[in-house]
């Protein structure tokens, strides 16, 4: 089992030129398994971990409802974002600057073979990690992602996830609010869920700007506890 993953940070890059990223990165791995269990090949599967910030773009998962996205491409054009339907479970989502995107890309069969466990996983890594800035974050009963103030008026989202998993593999991933343009969030329904706000941790900090690389730095910790593994 190979619990090694390799880090990569590819900074501001656009969304489409990612996904296409993930997908060679997770055909790759798919492929390697597929000659293992056929030929007995024992080649070792590799693992991937992708920071990057996307320019202004919402996505829609598999089972979104397009009404969620409460603008046209003409104001969409006007708000230099961008839209594209994707392979990953959950609603709508927006990604844009001041925001921090993590998609580890993992032959779960290297860490434990459990979708549900794996987003769990990455629920605690972003709770563990705002802990650490002293903010209390939760899970949201039948809401994937991390919330504040759950279970009251105040209730609030500070990061989305959507994943996509076979012959467990995993792709997308997580999106953080760290130094976000909230205003994009009034675009659309967030993830599907009427009457939930959006947050950002410069607002919870009340701070103009939080360094983005040592939230990184924390996350990473984190999930290398809770997988038990080793970047490189």
């Amino acid at each position: 089992m190979n619990k090694k993953i390799e880090l990569q940070d590819l900074g501001l890059k656009d969304y489409k030129e990612t996904w296409d990223y993930q997908e060679t990165l997770f055909r790759g791995i798919v492929d390697s398994k597929i000659k293992n269990r056929r030929e007995d090949a024992g080649l070792i599967t590799k693992n991937y971990f992708l920071f990057v910030e996307h320019p202004h773009v919402y996505t829609l998962g598999k089972s979104g409802d397009m009404s969620n996205l409460l603008v046209d491409q003409t104001q969409l054009k006007e708000k230099n974002a961008s839209f594209y339907k994707v392979n990953r479970g959950g609603d709508i989502t927006y990604h844009g600057p001041g925001q921090i995107v993590g998609y580890p890309i993992l032959d779960l069969d290297n860490f434990f073979t459990d979708i549900h466990k794996y987003l769990r996983f990455l629920e605690e890594m972003i709770i563990l990690t705002l802990a650490e800035y002293g903010l209390k974050a939760e899970r949201s009963p039948g809401e994937t992602g991390v919330w504040l103030d759950v279970g009251t008026p105040f209730a609030r989202k500070i990061c989305a996830m959507g994943v996509r998993a076979s012959r467990w593999v995993t792709m997308h991933g997580f999106a953080l609010n760290v130094n976000a343009n909230l205003g994009y969030f009034d675009l659309m329904i967030p993830c599907g869920i009427r009457g939930k706000a959006v947050t950002s941790l410069n607002v919870e900090l009340g701070k103009k700007e939080v360094d983005q690389a040592e939230v990184k730095t924390k996350l990473l910790k984190h999930f290398a506890e809770l997988f038990k593994a080793e970047f490189v």
